[in-house]
């Protein structure tokens, strides 16, 4: 009892969990849960991207695109290494994820059809992300939370380069920004999607607000992203594909039609267009890594041997 009297003092005080912190089993699980899920989607959201590094359309566009994939591979890094620090083992939780027993993002589970996806899933996939993210640089875990300090400089970037790419397409031939606005037509929705169900349908948000995991609800996030992409449409010429997306004067934030929860629930269960084959494509690379995992271990081991000879 004392040493949970003491944690729920540190985490009321807005102070920092640390490793060797005591903490309820609800909270370690929790944060697993979260954590990993969070290190599957960086991970899982290199493929819609990396999906376009050999086609991009000049060499500069290829480099921009190879830098955020690679970022994309460090965020998932970091990730696992904070849930390392919980007890979590990082070949069990990719044996979880490419067995399906642990989810990733819904978000990238559809297709990238043109390269003006590619500025779109910057613009709007990313800023969703930020959203989310921002707030848990402040976490109440505290590696999770530094974790998160670079990862969120990082996907700013990471925007700011998705809506200089629309602009150029936008400034460019009519064909051009018809596919920028095919593509916000067909991301905008599922981006609304990411920040998880309604807060009446979420089941963690109420447990992960009062232990200072979370900061914000899922709709408190969605109407704050909302609130945000509207006027930067406006600047770059684009709709939303939503009659019901109007300021409201009384509330201060835009209001916004229903969001599909059939389909969100959908391809969270595994029924999006891609689900299949992107946990596919990531097995194939595991199974395909599995002589540089042994290979490392092995060398490992030598130098072990070699210093305690």
């Amino acid at each position: 009892m004392d040493l949970e009297r003491e944690f729920d003092r540190v985490v009321a005080a807005d102070h920092r969990v640390e490793p060797r912190d005591w903490m309820p089993d609800g909270y370690r699980s929790t944060l697993i849960r979260q954590i990993a899920q969070h290190a599957h989607s960086e991970i899982i959201g290199m493929q819609p991207e990396g999906n376009w590094i050999s086609r991009a359309p000049s060499l500069r566009r290829k480099a921009i695109l190879l830098a955020k994939v690679q970022d994309e591979a460090g965020h998932g890094l970091y990730l696992y290494a904070a849930a390392e620090t919980l007890g979590a083992d990082r070949a069990e939780l990719t044996e979880k994820l490419i067995s399906g027993r642990q989810k990733y993002s819904s978000i990238f589970n559809y297709p990238t059809l043109t390269f003006a996806d590619v500025g779109v899933i910057g613009w709007l996939v990313d800023g969703a992300a930020i959203c989310n993210q921002v707030p848990l640089c402040r976490t109440s875990y505290g590696p999770y939370a530094r974790a998160m300090i670079r990862v969120c400089k990082e996907e700013s970037f990471h925007q700011r380069q998705g809506y200089e790419l629309l602009m150029t397409m936008m400034g460019g031939t009519k064909q051009q920004r018809d596919l920028v606005q095919d593509a916000v037509n067909r991301w905008w929705w599922p981006s609304l999607m990411m920040f998880g169900p309604p807060d009446a349908e979420s089941s963690n948000t109420e447990q992960s607000m009062h232990w200072r995991i979370k900061r914000h609800t899922n709709d408190e996030l969605r109407q704050r992203f909302v609130d945000m992409s509207v006027p930067q449409a406006v600047k770059l010429g684009v709709t939303f594909p939503d009659p019901k997306l109007v300021w409201n004067d009384e509330r201060g934030h835009y209001d916004f039609g229903e969001i599909d929860w059939a389909e969100f629930w959908r391809v969270v269960k595994g029924d999006g267009p891609c689900n299949a084959q992107r946990v596919a494509h990531r097995r194939q690379a595991h199974e395909d890594g599995a002589w540089v995992r042994e290979a490392a271990a092995a060398y490992a081991a030598k130098k072990n041997s070699e210093a305690v000879a």
